[in-house]
């Protein structure tokens, strides 16, 4: 030890080490450019399909597709503008009933973290779960394991790690702080996850049909656009140099592109123009994106007149339409919402008091103004609102006399009549 390190005191108590949970990476075995493992593809550019030309499915390429964004946005539109409350079920009734004074019901349904309102963190939760198969969001808890907010963390930015069969997560939250926080406090939506914990993504699980549907949007572009090749020139090779091989091929060129021309060039006798239109393969390829659509719909399990495809036809009353919307669909993707975000939020005890996170699909599912008057009358046997309450929502102001009951005249009783005589008291 040094004179200098005696005199400021250094090397006299080692300093303490840095403790960290022993983690390592999730993924295990060797990989390697070479032969690379599955997860290792998806994490650096998505899915490859055994057609090496079509293209590699990413999420971020797969959104351009308009079927498989209107999917993942009508999935996670819908779900996120639904309330989500806090249920509690009774041990005697056995019905659940909504807990008002959880801390979750604000961060749920109002403000998730500063300044951002829960209907934008659910809805870049949801729909990241649909299109990636993958979801993060940081919950932090107090000392009472009570969420202080709800934040979304994109998937590029979060990492997990592994320590047995424990979790942890490397990310960036909001405030650009780098994390590494236990399971407890992230909220991590994942689907088929055949391990309980990597999520994938149904695009990449299905990497050779979506890589078609891609390849002919890809094809469908290039023919709208005009840049694929129309046809060729073939040009006599009797010019001096090549200037003058140049200054031919402009002069054709000129005159194809002329108005004036009529579409007739002008050309040598030993020239030839060959077009070059699309054949009626490829004609059959570009029709077959509208079998595409379908497979992408059916994927998400998206009943087609939600996405505009109404050449199979719509029923004609809509609540039972929009109740096999939400039987096929929304509670396919909405469950594993719940129970993913009951993990991530509730505490173990709460669980086991029987507190759950419930969408309200009622919202959903409200019937027209007529069925809904028309189910409410045939309940109580006649009319239901005075003529106060009813001018109040139409937002009428209210009359003198108008808070009484009008029944039918045929069903009307005198309260007031006497008993007859015989008649058991």
């Amino acid at each position: 030890m040094s004179l200098l390190d005696r005199i400021i005191g250094r090397g006299g108590a080692k300093s303490a080490a840095r403790v960290e949970p022993p983690v390592v990476a999730a993924a295990s075995g060797e990989s390697g450019t070479m032969s690379p493992d599955p997860w290792l593809g998806q994490w650096i550019g998505g899915s490859q399909s055994r057609v090496k030309t079509l293209p590699r499915v990413t999420p971020e390429l797969a959104q351009r597709h308009a079927t498989v964004f209107a999917c993942a946005n009508i999935i996670a539109g819908d779900l996120s503008k639904l309330p989500m409350h806090v249920m509690q079920k009774d041990k005697t009734t056995g019905r659940l009933v909504r807990v008002t004074e959880h801390a979750l019901d604000y961060l749920l349904n109002v403000e998730s973290t500063f300044g951002v309102p829960a209907i934008g963190t659910r809805f870049c939760l949801v729909y990241s779960f649909a299109l990636r198969g993958n979801a993060h969001a940081y919950a932090p808890r107090d000392g009472a394991g009570q969420p202080l907010f709800f934040e979304y963390i994109h998937n590029d930015r979060c990492h997990i790690l592994r320590d047995g069969r424990a979790r942890f997560y490397d990310f960036e939250d909001g405030a650009g702080v780098s994390r590494r926080v236990p399971a407890r406090s992230m909220v991590h939506l994942r689907y088929l996850a055949t391990d309980g914990w990597t999520g994938r993504s149904p695009l990449s699980v299905a990497a050779e049909s979506v890589g078609l549907a891609l390849a002919g949007q890809e094809a469908a572009a290039r023919t709208a656009s005009g840049t694929q090749l129309r046809g060729y020139v073939k040009l006599e090779d009797n010019f001096e140099n090549e200037e003058a091989a140049t200054r031919g091929i402009k002069r054709i060129r000129a005159m194809m592109r002329d108005p004036d021309a009529e579409g007739w060039p002008v050309i040598g006798p030993n020239d030839d123009i060959e077009t070059l239109d699309i054949s009626a393969a490829d004609q059959e390829l570009l029709a077959s994106r509208k079998f595409d659509r379908e497979q992408l719909a059916a994927m998400y399990r998206m009943p087609p007149s939600k996405l505009q495809m109404l050449e199979y036809g719509v029923k004609a009353n809509g609540q039972q339409q929009a109740i096999d919307y939400k039987t096929d669909c929304l509670t396919h993707w909405g469950k594993p919402v719940e129970d993913y975000m009951e993990i991530g939020l509730l505490t173990r005890a709460e669980r086991e008091r029987g507190i759950h996170l419930v969408h309200d699909y009622d919202a959903l599912m409200e019937a027209t103004m007529k069925e809904r008057y028309e189910a409410t009358a045939k309940a109580v046997g006649g009319p239901w609102l005075t003529v106060n309450e009813n001018r109040i929502a139409e937002g009428r102001e209210p009359i003198d006399g108008g808070d009484v009951l009008y029944p039918p005249s045929n069903m009307t009783r005198d309260d007031t009549a006497k008993p007859k005589e015989g008649d058991d008291e």
